[in-house]
C-alpha cells in the first residue's frame, strides 16, 4: 500500500522550503546555538579524557586505542572503568593531528560541525519516517521535505539537552554515577523533564542531586505514574489509531525516544546512571518527532487558533535557541559551569567540591574552603574533598583540623594513596615523625610509583638527620620521574651541607643533563663548586641561571660572595648592589657588602 502525504503536513505553521533551503535553514540554527563555545576550553573530565590520555600523543602506537578504554587505561587494568568507545578516541587523535597538538578549539569546532551536520540529516531521517510515498504525476517518490520533518529537524537543531554533547569536547555517549538498586522510575520521569522543558540542566546529577523517594506519601511518586500514564496513551495511539500516517508517525517516535534511551535504563544491566544529558541524544530526535506531529495535529484540528500555534511554535523555537545559547555559554568555561549548577543542584556534594576546587585552582582559598566543607556537609563520606580541604588547611597551618580530615578519608578509603601522603606531611609539620613515615610508607603501598611521595619522605628523614635514607628515598624519587627537580636540588643540597661536595657535583651534573634549564640546580651546583674553588666553572653556572632567571636576589647574592673569594671585587660589588636592590633585607648579604667596601676602601688607600 502506498503512503500520501501526512494529511496534517500542510496546516503545520511553517514555509515548505525546497530541499537545499530547509537544510541550509537547520544548519543556520544548529550554528547559533552553540558557536559561542568553539573557543571555550577543556573542562571537567576534559582533563582526563584529552589532556592526561596518552592515545591522542602521535608517539602512541595506533593500536594502543583498540586496547585501552576511554581514559587511556589499559582494559585490564583493575583501575580501568572498561568504558570502551575507541572510535571517538580516534577523532580525538584525528583532532590532535590537525589542530597540531591539544588546542580546544579544534575539537569544539568539530563537535559543532557534526551537530550541524546530524541535524541536517535528520531532516532525511523524518522525512522517510513520516513523509511516506507520494504520486507528482510521473510515478511514486519518497517525499524527502515535508514541513513535518523540517520542523522536527529544527527542534532537534535547537534542543537545549544536547548544550553537553556538543559544546563539550569529551564525545561521552554516557555519564551518571551509581546510585541505589531503586527509584529508577523517578529518574526516567526527570529525563523525560529534561526533554520538555530543559531549563535546569546540570553537568552532574549525582551525590544527593536527586534525592531519594523513600516514601509512597512523597509527592514525587505522581511523576513517575504520570509519565507511564502518558507513554501507554501514546503507545495505545500508536498501536490502534484508524489513521495510518498516526500509527507510522507515533510508533517511529516512540522506538527513538525509548530504544536510544534502553541501555542507560539500568532494566538489562546495571550501569550506575542516575541522570545524563548526554545520552537523550537519540532519544531527542523522537521527543521531536512527536512534538512536530502534535503541532501538526493541532494545527490541523484548531485552525481557528492558527496565529496563536505559529506565535507558539515560533516562540518554543526561539526560546529553545536562546536557552541553548546561554548554556553553550557556561561550558565554555569550569568557572561558569560550575557555578551555574549551584541553583540547579544545590544538594550535589560533587557540584560543590567542583566550585571548591575551580577557586583553589585560581588561588581563592578562603572561598574555596567554604565550597569544599559544604560537599563534606552534604557527603560525609565524601573523601576527595575531604582531602582538597585537608590540603588548603595544611597551607594555611590549620594542622590539627587538617589532620582530623585527611585521618577520616583514609580511614574512610584505606588505599587512598595521595590522602596518606598529605597525611603524613601534617604529621610531619606536627613533629609527629614516626606517623609520618608510616603514612607516607602506607601511600607508597598502594601506589606503587609514587615520587611525590618519596620526596616528602625524603624530607622527613632529612628533618631526622637520617641522610642516607633521605638520599636513597630522593634517588627513588628521581628514578620514577626523572624530571623531578625538588628530588634532584635536595640530593644536591644536602650532599652539601654534609661536606660530600665532590658527589654533590656529580649529582648535580646527572640532574643536569635530565633538567638543562633548571636554574635551581644550577645555583646549588655552582655553590657546590664555588666551594671547591672552582670559581671559572662555579661563575659559568651562576650566570646562566641568571639568564634564565635574572631576579634572584640570593643567585646575584651567592656570586658577589664567589666574586669576593676570587678576588674580582669590582663584579662581586655589582651583583651585592643587584641583590640588595632585588631583596634588601637578604640575610648575610649586607653585611658582606659592607665588609666588601671596607676592602674596597682599604685598597684605594693603598694604590694611593
Amino acid at each position: 500500500m502506498l503512503l500520501s502525504e501526512p494529511y496534517w503536513d500542510h496546516h503545520i505553521p511553517l514555509p515548505k522550503l525546497g530541499p537545499l533551503h530547509s537544510r541550509l535553514v537547520t544548519a543556520f540554527v544548529a550554528l547559533i546555538c552553540f558557536i559561542n563555545s568553539y573557543d571555550g576550553d577543556f573542562v571537567f573530565d576534559d582533563s582526563e579524557a584529552i589532556i592526561n590520555n596518552k592515545d591522542l600523543n602521535p608517539d602512541t602506537p595506533l593500536s594502543n586505542i583498540w586496547k585501552n578504554d576511554f581514559w587511556g587505561s589499559n582494559l585490564n587494568s583493575n583501575s580501568s572503568y572498561k568504558s570502551y568507545r575507541p572510535l571517538t578516541v580516534l577523532t580525538f587523535r584525528i583532532n590532535y593531528l590537525l589542530a597540531g597538538g591539544l588546542h580546544p578549539i579544534g575539537f569544539h569546532v568539530l563537535n559543532i560541525a557534526l551537530h550541524c551536520v546530524i541535524s541536517v540529516l535528520m531532516i532525511d531521517v523524518f522525512a522517510i519516517l513520516i513523509g511516506g510515498l507520494v504520486h507528482d504525476g510521473r510515478g511514486v517518490k519518497l517525499n524527502l521535505s515535508p514541513k513535518a520533518s523540517f520542523l522536527a529537524a529544527l527542534f532537534f537543531a535547537a534542543h537545549p539537552v544536547h548544550t553537553e554533547s556538543v559544546s563539550r569536547v569529551g564525545r561521552r555517549d554516557s555519564a551518571g554515577r551509581l546510585c541505589p538498586i531503586v527509584n529508577y522510575n523517578y529518574y526516567y520521569s526527570l529525563n523525560a523533564w529534561l526533554l520538555l522543558c530543559p531549563w535546569w540542566l546540570c553537568f552532574d546529577w549525582s551525590m544527593g542531586c536527586v534525592p531519594l523517594i523513600k516514601s509512597a506519601t512523597d509527592w514525587r511518586i505522581v511523576w513517575p505514574l504520570l509519565l507511564w500514564c502518558c507513554l501507554m496513551g501514546l503507545v495505545y495511539q500508536a498501536l490502534c489509531s484508524q489513521d495510518s500516517n498516526k500509527r507510522r508517525t507515533l510508533t517511529f517516535g516512540l522506538v527513538l525516544l525509548v530504544i536510544p534511551f534502553l541501555p542507560a535504563s539500568n532494566l538489562f544491566f546495571r550501569v550506575g546512571f542516575v541522570i545524563a544529558e548526554r545520552v537523550l541524544y537519540i532519544s531527542s530526535a523522537g521527543y521531536c518527532l512527536i512534538l512536530a506531529y502534535t503541532v501538526g495535529y493541532c494545527s490541523c484540528n484548531w485552525k481557528k487558533h492558527k496565529r496563536l500555534l505559529r506565535a507558539a511554535t515560533l516562540t518554543l523555537l526561539c526560546v529553545n535557541v536562546a536557552r541553548s545559547a546561554q548554556r553553550s555559554q557556561h561550558w565554555r568555561s569550569e568557572q561558569s559551569l560550575f557555578t551555574s549548577a549551584l541553583s540547579v543542584c544545590p544538594l550535589n556534594a560533587k557540584v560543590h567540591y567542583n566550585v571548591g576546587k575551580n577557586l583553589a585552582d585560581r588561588g581563592n582559598q578562603s572561598a574555596a574552603i567554604k565550597y569544599y566543607r559544604e560537599a563534606v556537609r552534604l557527603h560525609p563520606k565524601y573523601v576527595h574533598a575531604m582531602n582538597n580541604l585537608g590540603n588548603i588547611l595544611k597551607e594555611r597551618n590549620e594542622l590539627k583540623e587538617a589532620e582530623e580530615l585527611l585521618s577520616s578519608a583514609v580511614h574512610i578509603q584505606p588505599d587512598f594513596a595521595a590522602a596518606w601522603m598529605n597525611l603524613g606531611i601534617v604529621q610531619n609539620s606536627l613533629k609527629k615523625f614516626d606517623e609520618a613515615e608510616q603514612s607516607y610508607w602506607n601511600a607508597i603501598r598502594f601506589r606503587k610509583k609514587y615520587p611525590d611521595c618519596y620526596y616528602n619522605l625524603g624530607r622527613l628523614y632529612a628533618d631526622l638527620n637520617r641522610s642516607i635514607d633521605a638520599l636513597n628515598t630522593w634517588r627513588n624519587a628521581t628514578m620514577l620521574k626523572p624530571d623531578h627537580s625538588l628530588a634532584w636540588n635536595n640530593m644536591v643540597i644536602l650532599l652539601d651541607n654534609t661536606g660530600n661536595l665532590a658527589q654533590a657535583e656529580l649529582i648535580g651534573k646527572e640532574a643536569l643533563k635530565i633538567l638543562p634549564k633548571d636554574h635551581t640546580i644550577m645555583f646549588s651546583l655552582a655553590n657546590v663548586l664555588g666551594k671547591q674553588e672552582k670559581y671559572k666553572e662555579s661563575e659559568g653556572f651562576f650566570l646562566n641561571a641568571l639568564k634564565i632567571n635574572p631576579n634572584v636576589a640570593s643567585c646575584h647574592g651567592n656570586l658577589a660572595v664567589l666574586y669576593h673569594r676570587w678576588g674580582k671585587l669590582d663584579l662581586a660589588k655589582r651583583h651585592y648592589e643587584l641583590s640588595l636592590r632585588l631583596d634588601p633585607s637578604a640575610p648575610g648579604t649586607k653585611e658582606n657588602y659592607n665588609m666588601l667596601k671596607r676592602k674596597l676602601k682599604q685598597r684605594q688607600r693603598t694604590v694611593g
